[in-house]
């Protein structure tokens, strides 16, 4: 069962997707909050499996109430999805390097949001969807002056350099897979041995480092 926290200062849309939850045998809605505050203290209590957080909301938003959260080594099972209305917020690039598994639109259809929550539940992150991919494309052209090398990326091998940096266009396992013919196990290992080295909570924090360190998809 996944157990899961909607976080949303609009009661419609916690209406909405706390309806759409309880339709799910998989999932379970353990709890509801209208602020970050009130976020992280529920997220506290309960220890959900994946949190829908809005970005937006007065008094506490959702990247102070995701910084929070990914402070506790007590929550570090959580994953959180963050929600947005907008395409390319502002906000969105700064929740993934804060430790969002992962974005959508408040406007997603209810299977794409379900799909989400259960890739997130299983440990992957949200980096297949297009919109994502123009998030860091749009972030890498407008600021590229910002590209700040991680501390520990001299730590990684040739290879893994290679296949962070296709990671960093959101290409999935296989997609890079096909692209240098090698079996999706060997990137797989790859990119598993880049997030130790590099810290990442994720493998959506894994492109943010990816980007802010300046690295490109080959050609």
């Amino acid at each position: 069962m996944i157990r899961v926290v909607v976080v949303d200062d609009q009661a419609l849309v916690r209406m909405g997707l706390h309806t759409l939850l309880d339709a799910e045998d998989d999932m379970e809605l353990v709890g509801e909050a209208a602020d970050g505050q009130e976020a992280v203290e529920l997220i506290r209590r309960t220890v959900p499996d994946v949190v829908l957080m809005d970005i937006r909301m007065p008094g506490l938003d959702g990247l102070e109430a995701l910084r929070r959260i990914v402070a506790e080594p007590a929550l570090a099972g959580v994953r959180v999805i963050m929600l947005t209305t907008f395409e390319l917020d502002e906000y969105v690039f700064e929740a993934l390097r804060l430790g969002a598994s992962g974005f959508l639109l408040k406007d997603a259809e209810p299977t794409e949001l379900l799909r989400a929550i259960r890739v997130v539940a299983e440990g992957g992150s949200l980096l297949s969807p297009s919109v994502t991919r123009r998030v860091i494309e749009e972030f890498a052209a407008r600021r590229p002056a910002a590209a700040a090398p991680h501390p520990d990326i001299g730590r990684l091998t040739e290879r893994e350099r290679e296949i962070l940096s296709w990671v960093a266009t959101g290409r999935s396992n296989d997609e890079i897979a096909a692209e240098l013919v090698v079996s999706p196990a060997t990137v797989r290992t790859h990119v598993s041995r880049a997030m130790v080295k590099l810290g990442a909570r994720d493998r959506a924090q894994l492109v943010v480092f990816a980007v802010q360190s300046g690295l490109t998809c080959p050609d």
